[in-house]
């Protein structure tokens, strides 16, 4: 399966990776989904509190 996502690896305390684990499962997720669910969040409540994050295309997309 073809996809623009970025893969990243995450250090957790274990018993953090547990909890988040479990919360995914409650929500019927799997960790990965629950993570992007978590950070999209997290950039939401940002940008409302400081408005927009500006995105540099060229960068982004390393072109």
């Amino acid at each position: 399966m073809a996809t623009n996502k970025v893969q990243t690896g995450i250090r957790f305390e274990p018993e953090l990776l547990y909890k988040i684990s479990y919360v995914a499962k409650d929500n019927k997720r799997s960790l990965n989904a629950q993570l992007e669910y978590l950070a999209q969040i997290c950039v939401k409540e940002y940008e409302a509190s400081n408005g927009p994050i500006p995105v540099d295309e060229d960068t982004l997309y390393r072109k």
